[in-house]
């Protein structure tokens, strides 16, 4: 286990100065030791801090990236504005165990137009994918990237946006990269809204009324097992959802999971073989929340 959480981590701002810090380490540790890396944003909350000490605990060294990805925000979206604070972010990652952070700028990632896209099919077809052309593919871009510099054992993701889960971890099958991706539980506050670090734009009002969204995917286990097909199920939660007069459906849907194909059409939840994503995107004012709820494959 890592003695990370009483030191401060080592920050590196560039590809050089992480490549020395990982090989330094790889040369040192005892045969066995392992490399893992939690990929962040940065405005670091809750949710990422319970990704460091995961890794933390698995791990001999933790590596935090923390870099606002321009390729995967399209041309009308929070690029600009995005919340950034450094030392927040170095807070929370010496508190949770992080023993080498990478904070590049975007020239250091991108010192010339990137032309090289990673195009990610099938899966990044519906939920975010479809209602955010591109994004993905900045997402493969980034984290290939990053598995590419740190070549990590393990790296960690939250499963509050459960589609990039699916995604990045068929890249790394399909590329057949060495990595284990760890997908880790959403993290939630007192109230049941998940962490975001767009919760910040939210005015007092639009964060009451964005408590729908988790209110009402609590209720999806006691709907399924009503026996709801796929489509009366989200039809249930578009009308519950749509009480909350701020709220703005980009989409609410049911699919497998990881595959993210629709369920057996006319056929009840509750008899599915697969696991089954119920997620949600909705808006309110000028700020996009996501959330769902991963329920396991029905025992035969």
């Amino acid at each position: 286990m890592s003695t990370a959480a009483v030191s401060t981590p080592r920050v590196v701002r560039t590809i050089a100065e992480l490549r020395k810090e990982i090989g330094n380490y790889r040369a040192a540790a005892p045969q066995g030791g392992k490399v893992g890396l939690v990929p962040t944003m940065g405005f670091l909350h809750e949710g990422h801090a319970s990704l460091i000490r995961r890794s933390a605990e698995e791990n001999g060294l933790t590596v935090l990236s923390v870099f606002v990805n321009p390729l995967q925000f399209g041309p009308n979206e929070d690029f600009d504005r995005y919340p950034r604070d450094e030392k927040r972010d170095l807070a929370v990652a010496s508190e949770a165990g992080a023993n080498l952070v990478f904070m590049p700028d975007v020239k250091e990632m991108y010192p010339r137009p990137s032309q090289t896209s990673i195009l990610i099919g099938g899966i990044t077809d519906r939920l975010c994918g479809a209602s955010r052309p591109g994004h993905f593919d900045g997402v493969g871009v980034v984290v290939s990237k990053l598995f590419n510099l740190v070549q990590p054992d393990r790296a960690y993701f939250g499963l509050k946006d459960a589609q990039q889960v699916a995604v990045v971890t068929r890249m790394a099958e399909d590329l057949n990269v060495p990595v284990e991706i760890v997908p880790c539980p959403i993290v939630r506050d007192a109230d049941g809204l998940a962490l975001s670090s767009r919760n910040v734009y939210l005015t007092p009002e639009e964060r009451e009324q964005a408590l729908v969204l988790s209110r009402t995917l609590r209720l999806v286990p006691e709907w399924i097992r009503e026996g709801l097909t796929a489509s009366e199920l989200t039809d249930r939660m578009k009308r519950r959802i749509r009480e909350m007069p701020l709220a703005d459906i980009d989409y609410v849907e049911a699919l497998t999971y990881p595959d993210l194909l629709p369920p057996e059409e006319g056929a009840p939840l509750a008899s599915s073989p697969a696991s089954l994503l119920v997620a949600v995107a909705v808006r309110f004012g000028r700020t996009r929340l996501i959330d769902n709820i991963l329920l396991p494959a029905t025992k035969g």
